[in-house]
């Protein structure tokens, strides 16, 4: 049996001219990344399809403003009899429509460069940062939430940039999570990787790193055994990938997928609701149930950013309660992912889960599933603060934990505590304050 399918075959004969080696170059991500197709002419040659001239002159238009680069690979999954409704063409070729800015749309919509204490690094949450280790990407989803850096010429952080991320972590304990990012980390080579990843794991405070990659999707050749073998080092190792669609989980993306859980890496999906690729209760429901299949836990389901150029790919937030609606006691419960808004202007991400609290008293709580089941949870009787009265310091149960000291609070946990007095949380431009210290 061919290694490749037939369309994969007819695309690589029309790149290259040596029928002989067409195998072992259409695995090569090194070919592959080469011969990325960044151009209409091209794409309409290797995939046997012809745009009207109306539509062309609007696809280059757009490609002005935000270019074009698929891998063959992730071209071949494109179905030609369709192409125009085809959920990985969606993602990969530039719609015109991506130039309609709503009054909503930002360049920067998490605001991470305002959460930028330092190039490359975004801190936002207490414990973690956001390690930009790349701008490169294998292909430019359309859906980027970071479309601003597509193409950028900057484009590799060389060691005194990567350098400067470093020194912040170095110098930051409360950080004990850094998640590696871009573009995409496995654009990088294995050794200038395997570099930042022994200085990351050189740092006491550093107890996680992780992996943010869609090349198991778009270029599952990049996860050679090389890789793996270099990234095994690294432990604990997470990675998580961008898979949106069933269609995208292939024979090659299950290897790439095994090999990396079968040298014990944990893999997590974070999937973005499109709409027209997979706004769809089944076919969300599908992709889970493949993911899970081959190890992988999905993790996030992302309302779509207000990034500039995605207005046509956001659906109601009312879609995405629905989905989960679908999910939630209809699947595993590990299959289920968490939906949620990366809030615009940096306030991180918010779950939305359909509501299964009806009410409560002091007695009782008021419960329904998802069958539409409405049952009551008896509240205990007595509860003593002493239990847990959240005085850590001074806590005389038997937890045996390593950092058993106070820690500052913030936000909704700041309310919950016994230990801090703030009784309410005022926003800055609230006018009734402002009227108070008028008088």
């Amino acid at each position: 049996m061919s290694i490749y399918s037939n369309c994969q075959q007819k695309i690589a004969e029309k790149i290259s001219s040596n029928s002989e080696e067409l195998a072992s170059k259409w695995t090569d991500w090194h070919w592959q990344l080469k011969h990325s197709v960044t151009c209409v002419d091209t794409f309409e040659k290797l995939l046997d399809i012809q745009l009207n001239p109306l539509e062309r002159r609007k696809v280059e238009l757009t490609l002005k403003k935000f270019p074009l680069s698929i891998t063959p690979y992730y071209l071949s999954l494109i179905d030609r009899s369709d192409f125009r409704n085809d959920p990985i063409f969606r993602q990969a070729f530039p719609s015109p429509k991506e130039l309609k800015v709503e009054k909503v749309d930002m360049a920067d919509p998490l605001a991470e460069d305002h959460d930028s204490p330092v190039p490359g690094i975004t801190h936002r949450y207490p414990d973690r940062v956001l390690f930009h280790v790349s701008n490169v990407c294998s292909m430019y989803c359309r859906h980027c939430t970071r479309k601003r850096k597509v193409g950028d010429v900057d484009s590799i952080p060389d060691r005194e940039q990567i350098s400067l991320g470093l020194d912040y972590i170095r110098n930051t304990p409360e950080i004990r999570d850094v998640l590696l990012s871009g573009g995409d980390p496995l654009m990088l080579n294995d050794l200038y990787l395997d570099w930042i990843l022994t200085e990351l794991g050189q740092i006491e405070h550093v107890q996680v790193i992780r992996i943010g990659s869609r090349m198991p999707v778009v270029l599952p050749y990049r996860i050679t055994n090389e890789l793996v073998e270099m990234l095994k080092k690294h432990q604990p190792l997470w990675l998580n990938t961008h898979f949106n669609h069933p269609r995208e989980i292939t024979s090659s993306s299950r290897q790439a997928l095994r090999r990396l859980t079968d040298a014990g890496i944990p893999l997590g999906n974070q999937s973005v609701l499109l709409a027209g690729v997979n706004d769809c209760q089944r076919i969300i429901k599908s992709l889970v149930h493949k993911l899970v299949e081959n190890r992988v836990r999905p993790y996030y389901l992302y309302q779509c950013d207000l990034a500039e150029g995605l207005s046509h790919f956001r659906t109601p937030v009312g879609k995405g309660v629905e989905i989960m609606e679908s999910l939630i006691g209809h699947t595993s419960g590990f299959a289920i992912p968490t939906y949620v808004i990366d809030a615009p202007g940096g306030g991180g991400k918010i779950p939305l889960n359909p509501n299964y609290l009806i009410s409560l008293s002091t007695n009782k709580v008021i419960l329904r599933n998802y069958e539409g089941v409405i049952t009551t949870y008896q509240e205990p009787a007595t509860y003593e603060e002493k239990f847990c009265d959240r005085q850590c310091s001074g806590c005389d149960l038997q937890l045996n934990l390593e950092d058993g000291e106070e820690r500052d609070v913030i936000g909704i946990e700041k309310l919950l505590s016994d230990f801090d007095e703030t009784i309410s949380l005022t926003p800055s431009e609230n006018l009734r304050m402002e009227r108070r210290n008028e008088d």
